[in-house]
């Protein structure tokens, strides 16, 4: 009986320490475009926001600021290839798939922007691509 009374109150103070682990929230300043510099492995730094651009109409427009940042930095012969952003309260994260969207560093990732053939940014929608199979030739009618 105390074994289980000691092993119930360990798991309930577990789960009370969990539920206070501080979670990051995006900053929510209308139309400001962040860069997220996330800490390094191990390290006890808290993850920074550095400010982008400002009067950014929409995700979107603040997505295409970070790709052309990441893009320069690379020119710079710098080799991160994935970066994370925040805009309006929701985090972006830009990979070589594309854009994805959430609402937390480690939440649920909703994708935005897929990659052209070229390497650039679009709605998903709007890109166009060939057939898998080849389609078989008409046969001619028979009279």
């Amino acid at each position: 009986m105390r074994k289980s009374v000691l092993i119930a109150a360990a798991v309930v103070s577990l789960a009370a320490l969990g539920g206070c682990a501080k979670t990051v929230k995006a900053p929510f300043d209308p139309g400001v475009c962040w860069a997220v510099e996330l800490p390094a492995e191990g390290t006890k730094d808290e993850v920074r926001f550095n400010r982008l651009s400002e009067n950014e109409p929409q995700v979107e427009t603040c997505a295409a600021k970070l790709e052309a940042m990441r893009i320069r930095f690379l020119r710079l012969g710098g080799n991160k290839r994935e970066i994370v952003g925040a805009y309006q309260g929701k985090f972006i994260f830009i990979d070589r798939g594309g854009v994805s969207l959430a609402q937390t560093l480690d939440g649920v990732k909703f994708f935005a922007l897929a990659r052209t053939g070229d390497g650039r940014l679009a709605v998903p929608a709007t890109i166009e691509r060939a057939p898998a199979v080849p389609e078989a030739p008409a046969l001619p009618a028979k009279n």
